[in-house]
């Protein structure tokens, strides 16, 4: 039986199913991540057999076997109900699975740095004989190299150190029958049966999940869509968790009914601040005055709250196109923050000096000279 993982408690919100990585916990996964969710859900994580909080496998269950213990932990919260899902790794195949066996039961997915296939066979069969003989001690350092972009450890030790942590207590034997149930998953021929909504992330930095296997289940279902995150390798919401908590809201929101207001402006600020950093949007609050409070409302809501969390386009997209506008327009201050709001977003120095160098052709040289004026002042300022 899988054990679920209490990470938001509001039993009278719609629930949301969180499923976690191989070798990892729900926790030491998800917790940060499912903090900043801004969306309105019961959220719960899973771990595996063996892992985290749930006891050992009994005997072998494949991932089949894994999506019918997803439902009988969902019915168990909510007998019966449909449920949102997302899943990293084999979280994200669980979630396919799901999507293809209850098709009634999951409104819509987010799949992480997964694949309708993950690696080869062979390999999972052989690291299944290594922790069997060696306890999974054997491979903490190769979990290093595959779950984390270079840096990441040394950026966040402790949320590196409670991913290990979770790696080594967990139990050998259901770590194995894991690894042996990915080295039988293979559904890449059903991806077209999926109809419900499905946003595909990866990791540009994902070894064993590498982006073209999340850009072919995105491709494969009736209606999907791919992020790939800069910067991530395998462990999305542990490495990236504001961009992927915006992500589940954006993605999740469109099936949650009409926002009131006040979730719409929630949603706003949420992205605005993620956007632009707390300390302007600090500012920009502190400075409002009665004179002003109707239009900073209005920005909020309308966009940042309406068109800033549409799943339509990435923040990348979004901040390409609002760099071009701002060039042509000649809004020169708001430009110099769009520039550092284009970083936030995971556009490059390069990227941004594309975008740029667009401009020349078609808002004009001078246009496009100030703005690599400003440019180079903000990006050389943040270094």
């Amino acid at each position: 039986m899988l054990t679920a993982v209490p990470l938001v408690d509001a039993p009278d919100r719609p629930l949301l199913l969180l499923g976690p990585s191989l070798g990892t916990s729900a926790e030491a996964l998800w917790r940060r991540c499912a903090g900043k969710l801004r969306g309105r859900y019961h959220v719960v994580g899973w771990d595996l057999p063996g892992h985290g909080r749930s006891g050992p496998a009994p005997a072998a269950f494949g991932i089949p076997g894994l999506a019918r213990g997803v439902l009988e932990l969902a019915d168990r919260i909510r007998p019966g109900e449909p449920f949102r899902y997302a899943g990293d790794s084999v979280g994200g195949a669980v979630g396919l699975q799901l999507l293809l066996d209850a098709p009634d039961r999951v409104t819509s997915a987010v799949l992480l740095c997964t694949g309708a296939k993950i690696g080869e066979s062979g390999g999972w069969r052989q690291r299944a004989e290594t922790v069997r003989a060696d306890g999974t001690q054997a491979v903490v350092a190769g979990s290093i190299q595959r779950w984390f972009a270079p840096g990441f450890p040394d950026r966040e030790p402790a949320v590196t150190a409670a991913l290990l942590a979770a790696l080594r207590a967990a139990d050998p034997e259901s770590y194995a029958l894991v690894c042996e149930a990915l080295a039988t998953f293979d559904v890449r021929h059903r991806l077209g049966e999926i109809t419900q909504p499905v946003l595909a992330v990866a990791g540009a930095a994902d070894q064993p999940a590498p982006p073209a296997g999340l850009a072919l289940i995105a491709e494969g279902v009736r209606e999907g869509r791919l992020v790939v995150l800069d910067g991530v390798a395998h462990l999305a919401p542990a490495e990236s968790p504001d961009e992927v908590a915006a992500l589940l809201d954006e993605h999740f929101r469109d099936d949650a009914g009409p926002r009131t207001v006040d979730q719409v402006r929630e949603a706003g600020m949420a992205v605005r601040r993620q956007v632009l950093g707390d300390a302007h949007v600090d500012r920009a609050v502190a400075g409002t005055t009665p004179f002003t409070r109707d239009f900073q409302e209005l920005i909020t809501a309308y966009a940042w709250g309406e068109i800033w969390t549409r799943p339509g386009l990435d923040r990348r997209s979004r901040s390409m196109i609002t760099l071009t506008a701002l060039v042509a327009l000649g809004h020169h201050e708001e430009l110099a923050m769009h520039v550092r709001a284009a970083r936030t977003n995971g556009l490059t120095d390069d990227e941004i000096k594309e975008v740029l160098l667009q401009t020349a052709v078609y808002c004009g040289v001078p246009a496009a000279n100030t703005a690599f004026r400003i440019a180079q002042r903000v990006l050389d300022g943040d270094r």
